[in-house]
């Protein structure tokens, strides 16, 4: 069943979104944004609580982000205007975000920031089945080199999904042949 997304909630959901992939956005992301807080908050001890609390609510949209980018709805909806896609790719700077408020090492974040980045416009730039493969070959060359960098273990999660989330689940038209 699908419901229809007021227009606010467009670049998140796009137009209609069935309910039942609404509530696994959501339940996936309360659950594992719980599991790194209750399992990874103990190790920012020194870290304000306020820079906790709003780190751990960016997480939240990545987390969420991750799986919303692989519904039909929100892909369709960034497949039909190119313009939106790039803005959306230059306004992710989540991982920057998390990485300072959480004090973390900032050129390991900012590299794997850029690397997604660059990776994004590529897979963008690319029409028809070899922009999956190349989305895939890049996301796997990302996950393969990240934990070479030495980050705390949490951000490499977090960097990890949020590269899943935007070179992969959000670059990749997913739904080529989709019917209005």
């Amino acid at each position: 069943m699908n419901i229809k997304i007021p227009a606010y909630l467009h670049e998140v959901f796009g137009e209609r979104q069935n309910i039942l992939q609404l509530a696994a956005i959501f339940f996936f992301g309360v659950i594992f944004t719980s599991i790194l807080y209750i399992y990874y908050s103990n190790n920012s001890y020194e870290v304000a609580s306020w820079r906790k609390i709003l780190a751990f609510l960016i997480i939240f949209d990545i987390l969420c982000g991750c799986i919303a980018n692989f519904t039909k709805s929100t892909s369709n909806y960034y497949a039909k205007d190119k313009k939106k896609q790039i803005i959306f790719i230059l306004i992710h700077v989540h991982l920057l975000f998390v990485g300072f408020l959480l004090g973390t090492s900032s050129l390991a974040v900012t590299l794997v920031w850029i690397y997604t980045v660059i990776c994004s416009f590529i897979v963008i730039s690319i029409k028809g089945a070899n922009q999956i493969f190349v989305a895939g070959l890049l996301l796997c060359i990302g996950i393969g080199v990240t934990p070479m960098l030495g980050m705390e273990s949490y951000m490499l999660i977090i960097s990890m999904l949020f590269m899943i989330k935007v070179v992969f689940s959000f670059s990749v038209d997913h739904y080529q042949n989709r019917i209005s």
